[in-house]
């Protein structure tokens, strides 16, 4: 099978000023029509079709695509300045953004050209909605994953289980990594392009999240829900690797700018409080104890989008390496999230706790403790890596 390159062969040089005016568009939307989705979605608890729609004809879920597939080719480390800004306004239009822009990695390199006009290019156009979907109710996300198919001719019979799949309700199709029937280890995983809502599939949609309010989350129950082989990306064998190496790496690295945009909403909340709120007769801003912990906070998230711009850089140079890297940039942003949305909650004192903006953004980075792994899935990445 041929396999498709990762990027564009003879790739653009990218436009400096086309760059800045589309950097400039973006922010202007998220101040704006972004800020008035932020407040229907969490009126309403749903992401409407029209914010899909909305995005997908402004150009912004095909940002970081190849141009050879429909994409506008951005390198990677270019394309998370945008990530930074769709980071501000609410969480779910964000994710929308992340996930569309990322899947196509996982499917390009494994993809024939019949899968790349099947998949690949209605993905990246936004005609078709595709869920990456690994994690299980009783597993991890690696090797022990226990979602199983077995082959009869042209055809897999796929059983099992997967659950907190993010979009999974309203995909049209499942990225889906499994393993052949009776195999141990990552040597016998698939990955499979599984019909959301066909044969043998179970779809629930999950209770509501904490944070993210609106982005649909899926448990999903097969049993032996048929799939063609034609379906499968790659070889058998190869699912961790589409799974994992295609996907998760890259991903990590734009959760972490995610942090340093979510963050950075936060410390404009806190700093534009400090200014208003007043304690015996001057704003909390002139406050020693409220000055320096807001110069921490910014401290912390300049440190945080560094380090995540050099995972960027490291994964673009070899995308065969870059997964320390990738591990440290989402550990440190997650981490530095939780401070610094901590930090701004203090700064709003008992106001805070009411349904407000930064009561949003503090729920919000609830969620980077756990998407795309744990603080200890991360270490354990980085010591790997480390003490090989």
């Amino acid at each position: 099978m041929t396999t498709a390159p990762l990027v564009d062969a003879d790739p653009s040089p990218l436009d400096e000023a086309e760059f800045a005016a589309l950097k400039a568009e973006i922010r202007d939307y998220v101040e704006h029509e972004g800020e008035r989705w932020t407040q229907l979605i969490e009126d309403e608890h749903r992401v409407p079709a029209e914010l899909w729609d909305e995005l997908r004809g402004r150009g912004y879920l095909s940002l970081a695509a190849p141009r050879s597939v429909g994409g506008r080719g951005l390198p990677f480390a270019r394309y998370l300045e945008l990530i930074e800004l769709f980071s501000r306004p609410h969480a779910s239009l964000r994710m929308i953004v992340h996930v569309s822009n990322g899947l196509w990695r996982s499917m390009l390199p494994y993809a024939n050209e019949e899968q790349i006009d099947r998949f690949v290019k209605p993905q990246v156009a936004g005609d078709i909605r595709v869920a990456f979907t690994l994690t299980e109710p009783n597993a991890g996300t690696g090797a022990d994953i226990k979602c199983s198919v077995t082959r009869d001719g042209d055809t897999y019979y796929l059983s099992g289980q997967k659950h907190m799949i993010t979009f999974g309700h309203t995909a049209d199709y499942l990225l889906l990594a499994a393993r052949m029937e009776g195999s141990r280890g990552s040597d016998g995983t698939i990955a499979l392009m599984v019909p959301a809502h066909g044969e043998g599939v179970q779809n629930n949609l999950m209770a509501d999240t904490m944070g993210v309010i609106g982005t649909d989350h899926a448990h999903l129950i097969f049993d032996r829900a048929p799939v063609p082989v034609e379906n499968r990306l790659g070889e058998e064998g190869d699912g961790l690797n589409v799974a994992v190496g295609g996907f998760l790496v890259p991903s990590r690295i734009s959760v972490a700018m995610t942090c340093v945009g979510l963050a950075s909403k936060a410390l404009d909340l806190a700093v534009e409080r400090s200014k208003q709120r007043e304690t015996f007769g001057k704003p909390i801003a002139t406050r020693q104890a409220i000055s320096f912990r807001l110069a921490e906070m910014a401290t912390d998230l300049e440190a945080a989008r560094r380090l995540t711009l050099h995972a960027a850089e490291t994964w673009e140079r070899d995308p065969s390496a870059g997964a320390k890297e990738s591990s440290m940039s989402k550990l440190f942003a997650s981490e530095m999230l939780q401070r610094v949305t901590d930090g701004a909650m203090q700064v709003f004192g008992g106001m805070g706790f009411f349904k407000s903006p930064i009561e949003r953004v503090y729920r919000d980075a609830r969620a980077q403790r756990f998407e795309e792994g744990t603080y200890e899935i991360q270490k354990q990445t980085i010591a790997r890596e480390l003490l090989a």
